[in-house]
């Protein structure tokens, strides 16, 4: 089973989508985008997405790739 990284829309918009593009290049994770994940105060503060249902923030999108694949790391699936 693959991790899956859960996108919003509008935290995409807000500078999250060069890291929703580095993360596409790997093909050992599901990425999603949605319209709304319903952190409305995080996404106005923080680029962030959800980690297997998760959220992971940061101030910068190679900051959050980064928080993303240690988050991995760190809680495997199994």
């Amino acid at each position: 089973m693959r991790p899956i990284i859960e996108f919003c829309i509008s935290n995409l918009a807000n500078g999250a989508q060069k890291a929703l593009e580095q993360l596409e290049r790997d093909p050992n994770l599901d990425i999603i985008e949605y319209g709304c994940l319903s952190y409305c105060g995080k996404c106005a503060r923080s680029l962030y997405a959800l980690v297997d249902g998760e959220p992971v923030s940061a101030d910068t999108p190679d900051e959050l790739v980064e928080k993303i694949y240690q988050y991995i790391e760190e809680n495997p699936l199994f």
